[in-house]
């Protein structure tokens, strides 16, 4: 995706002061664009059951790591589809590489990644872009981006950025038969309204872009329970054993588009209590959220988990690899959910 230089970065950001991000985001194209790259022929045969993987990889900064997870977790190993949030163009946290382009290339897999946020905080980023992927061992046919109503001002986070939340979707070719394919990320400044929202704005467009055939849609929808914005809350759900349990057991309560897309025939995994985040607390410790779905319709759940990213449980990284020399805490703070799915 065409960078945009330092200078003309800061002062587009620079409009933010006056203008709306929806006016200063109509300025730049590249938020209306997909980025596609193919690293791999269809396979010979369809299975009768695709295996789907989402995951949170927190920007892409252990990519090395990460592309080892990917081809060793033997739980994992027969994916078709990846959806992913969290992956940097240009940002100095991650080298500066293209981490959706990078991982497809070592992975040998065909990729469409959409730009969320152009991050306006290191003058060593070379581009800045943020955003999310669908990555797919058959290949794309068309992508593009679904852009959601905003529900909170970036540009005024410690982040400082411009842009906005965004799904990316692909139609697929499965051995001559479409399927789409979509990577949401919803908003967690913001509270269940805001996300059911931002979820019925997907929910259409998928039904306008990927008519008629099965969909398969995931992502960190950001099922707090609660307004990532308000601190306090935060604190007082992780002092309270009652409120962590509403966090994994009671989401749907609290949280409206999950229902919603279950009415629109969607049908959830995990559909067990299952922790997929942990958000670090600045006493220590972490606080288990359950924010990481798969959707299907069209498509029927088989077997599904939740797939641990902390080092502690990385016992199957081959000696030598990236992933046995890593000493982090943990590849991402979001944990990878896996299914295995039969198209009706």
């Amino acid at each position: 995706m065409r960078k945009i230089p330092l200078e003309e970065r800061k002062a587009l950001g620079a409009l933010l002061e006056r203008q709306s991000q929806a006016e200063v985001m109509d300025r730049i194209p590249q938020f209306g664009e997909a980025e596609t790259g193919c690293f791999t022929a269809p396979p010979e045969t369809v299975p009768e059951s695709l295996g789907v993987l989402m995951f949170n990889m927190e920007r892409g900064v252990h990519l090395a790591e990460i592309q080892d997870f990917l081809g060793e977790c033997p739980d994992i190993r027969h994916f078709d589809l990846i959806l992913a949030n969290e992956l940097d163009d240009g940002c100095a946290r991650s080298g500066n590489k293209n981490t959706a382009r990078e991982l497809a290339k070592a992975s040998g897999l065909n990729y469409a990644w959409g730009l969320e946020f152009i991050e306006l905080v290191n003058d060593e980023n070379e581009k800045g872009f943020h955003g999310n992927a669908v990555f797919s061992r058959w290949p794309i046919r068309r992508a593009g981006v679904i852009r959601l109503p905003e529900q909170y001002n970036w540009y005024f986070d410690r982040q400082r950025r411009i842009g906005g939340r965004l799904a990316v979707f692909a139609e697929l070719d499965v051995g001559g038969r479409p399927l789409g394919a979509v990577s949401v990320h919803l908003e967690n400044r913001t509270h269940g309204e805001g996300r059911r929202a931002q979820m019925e704005t997907i929910l259409k467009a998928v039904e306008q872009e990927l008519p008629g055939m099965p969909v398969i849609l995931g992502g960190d929808l950001n099922t707090n329970t609660f307004d990532g914005r308000d601190k306090e809350d935060i604190g007082d759900i992780a002092a309270s054993p009652e409120l962590r349990r509403r966090c994994l057991e009671d989401v749907f309560q609290f949280e409206a588009l999950l229902p919603m897309a279950a009415e629109a025939g969607y049908e959830i995994v995990p559909g067990e209590p299952e922790m997929t985040r942990r958000k670090p607390l600045p006493g220590g410790g972490f606080l288990p959220l359950r924010l990481d779905w798969i959707l299907l319709k069209g498509a029927r759940a088989g077997e599904s988990r939740t797939v641990s990213t902390a080092r502690e449980d990385l016992t199957f990284a081959r000696p030598g690899s990236a992933l046995a020399a890593f000493t982090g805490a943990e590849l991402s703070d979001h944990n990878a959910v896996w299914t295995m799915c039969r198209l009706e």
